[in-house]
């Protein structure tokens, strides 16, 4: 299944739930549990804990799944919102609770997948895209140092030298093209 398939699906099945089929519960738990659960354990640092906070990102979910709107997000991020949101709440309550403490690194290694998941290369292919067009909105020198510094590993001095500019101009021109590059991203958000 393509990304684009498999957003369209999850992004039918968050439609479905909001419009109240239970059933798509299903689906949208099959597309997101490891992902979710991931992110959950990932903060929490502890399986069962990361367990109950992802039955809590459903039971949230279930409630306000009305609300989503497949215009302003894409349906992995949206859940991967309230994953994010549900364990940095539940860490909050464990670090108040005495004898707390998170697994080991070597513990959450076992967890890990070492394959990309396809939401997670769906909300990577979206990210490049998304960065790319703003990069594209730049103008030709900032879009070139910002790319030269940061996908090309240059320095300002070393990209200064290369254009024959000085080392202020370079890094201006870097800093304006960051500052539009941000306000584009966050303008899709």
């Amino acid at each position: 299944m393509t990304n684009d398939a498999a957003r369209a699906r999850l992004t039918a099945a968050m439609v479905r739930l909001g419009a109240g089929d239970k059933a798509a519960l299903d689906d949208i738990y099959r597309a997101t549990s490891a992902k979710l659960f991931g992110i959950c354990l990932r903060i929490l640092g502890d399986r069962k804990e990361a367990e109950d906070a992802l039955q809590e990102v459903y039971l949230s979910l279930y409630r306000t799944a009305g609300r989503f709107d497949p215009a302003r997000a894409s349906p992995i991020s949206w859940v991967a919102v309230f994953a994010r949101n549900r364990a940095i709440d539940r860490l909050r309550r464990l670090k108040a609770r005495p004898g707390f403490a998170p697994a080991s690194d070597a513990e959450l290694a076992d967890v890990r997948d070492p394959g990309a998941m396809p939401d997670v290369m769906m909300i990577d292919i979206e990210r490049t895209a998304r960065i790319n067009t703003c990069l594209d909105g730049l103008d030709d020198d900032q879009r070139t140092s910002v790319r030269s510094a940061f996908f090309g590993g240059f320095t300002y001095a070393e990209l200064a030298t290369s254009s024959d500019v000085p080392l202020g101009t370079m890094k201006s021109r870097i800093r304006r093209g960051l500052a539009k590059l941000k306000s584009c991203l966050e303008a899709d958000e």
